[in-house]
């Protein structure tokens, strides 16, 4: 089936069939596409969208361009988390341990970041040593011994992914609601999960700007989860502020080891526990959501959490020794404060500015072949409602670069505002649905 058929078919608004979406999955997955034309009918797919049908389908394409993982010898209920994308959402990092410690397995496949947006293989391969790039074997085997492992797409698992991902992000196609949903779900039914609760951002900082918008999108990742035979549900939550006090790759495992020390920012705890709670009360090692949260705090405040953490680093050839001494993530060279202009209340720090100075000092990609940089970022930021003095630090900015870090500091002088009254954040948690 020739691309440039398929490609203007979808272009001109038809409804695909089931036999040329596997067809342009599989020349994602072979190289019988092209580059431009991969990207071509990205685009095609973004401005006429999909049908529900044609999702289901481009979805399962996705699942089956590789293998799916046999989790038959792990015996405890499989769970995942997956995040929509946002600016400091480290949420995986310390939510994996924290789950694996409460009686369910944690197989998790990440992506790289994502237009503005971090990544969590990114975050971890700030951590020396630390490989993302398991084989099929390797996660199977990691997982029945320590029921948690943090992967990327591999050769086996949802290959034609791991070609449209890098795709999207540089072809302005990400904030598609069809392409989204096979993304993620492609790699999370793979995994041979039961269990998934994703995390669907709407705000500045999220790829869905609106409320409306990121609800059809859970709506959709929901349909076609459950449409599968898994149990789902979907958490809308704001992203409007950067969640927590760090954007930067390293930065953000440091905060994340914070978190599982039980001294983690009270946004990003807030939805940790959320999300968590949900993870055990589907996969059935809880009732409720309050006794799925006692479970969760029991594993912080007992150290079973940081300890599993430590045994996920080590099993994936990190230095475990981060967890308990920080400093031996990468440092950035120059760190600079942020002063404050005036004294009176932070009313508004606006994600997607201060995603974009980090994307300035390296800590993000323009392009899908450029490296990052792990050290550079934003620290100690201070959050919408917060009393700040004049020239009392507004954050840290973290730079290997004189030029890119001055750049950034003027991005992050208009994206931080301080009014002269104090203003109510927005909440947080929005809705569920599933």
């Amino acid at each position: 089936m020739f691309p440039q058929h398929v490609i203007a078919r979808k272009r001109d608004g038809h409804v695909l069939s089931g036999e040329e979406i596997r067809a342009f999955v599989c020349g994602a997955t072979d190289g019988s596409w092209a580059d431009y034309q991969l990207s071509a009918m990205l685009m095609a797919v973004f401005w006429r969208g999909m049908t529900p049908e044609e999702t289901v389908c481009y979805t399962d394409a996705m699942m089956h361009s590789g293998v799916i993982a046999d989790l038959g010898g792990v015996t405890l209920p499989k769970a995942d988390k997956h995040s929509t994308g946002g600016v400091g959402d480290k949420i995986s990092l310390h939510l994996a341990p924290m789950a694996a410690v409460c009686g369910v397995a944690v197989p998790m496949i990440s992506g790289r970041g994502l237009g503005h947006s971090g990544g969590t293989l990114d975050k971890l391969e700030s951590i020396p040593g630390f490989r993302v790039n398991l084989s099929l074997a390797e996660y199977l085997t990691q997982l029945e011994k320590i029921g948690v492992a943090l992967i990327g797409q591999t050769a086996e698992l949802a290959p034609a992914d791991r070609k449209l991902y890098a795709l999207r992000d540089v072809t302005a196609t990400v904030e598609s609601i069809p392409l989204i949903c096979g993304s993620i779900l492609s790699k999370k039914l793979a995994e041979g999960i039961d269990v998934l609760v994703s995390d669907v951002k709407f705000g500045r900082g999220a790829f869905m700007k609106d409320l409306a918008h990121a609800r059809e999108l859970a709506l959709a990742l929901v349909a076609v989860a459950t449409a599968q035979g898994k149990r789902t549900r979907a958490v809308l939550t704001a992203m409007d502020q950067p969640l927590g006090r760090t954007v930067g790759n390293a930065l953000e495992v440091a905060e994340s080891i914070d978190c599982l020390k039980g001294r983690g920012p009270a946004d990003t705890m807030e939805v940790t526990y959320v999300l968590g709670e949900q993870m055990l009360v589907l996969s059935g090692v809880a009732a409720t959501p309050a006794a799925a949260r006692r479970k969760l705090e029991a594993g912080i405040t007992s150290g079973a959490a940081l300890q599993k953490f430590r045994e996920l680093i080590a099993a994936q050839g990190g230095d475990a020794r981060v967890v308990d001494e920080p400093a031996r993530l990468p440092q950035a060279r120059l760190k600079v404060p942020l002063p404050a202009p005036r004294a009176g209340f932070v009313c508004d720090v606006d994600a997607m500015g201060v995603a974009l100075a980090a994307l300035r000092l390296g800590a993000g990609r323009a392009r899908a072949e450029e490296q990052i940089d792990h050290a550079v970022g934003v620290s100690a930021l201070v959050k919408i409602g917060e009393r700040v003095e004049a020239g009392a630090p507004l954050c840290m900015i973290h730079g290997n670069d004189e030029s890119a870090l001055a750049a950034a500091k003027a991005m992050l002088e208009e994206a931080i505002v301080v009014a002269e009254h104090p203003v109510k954040p927005a909440r947080l948690i929005e809705e569920m649905i599933g």
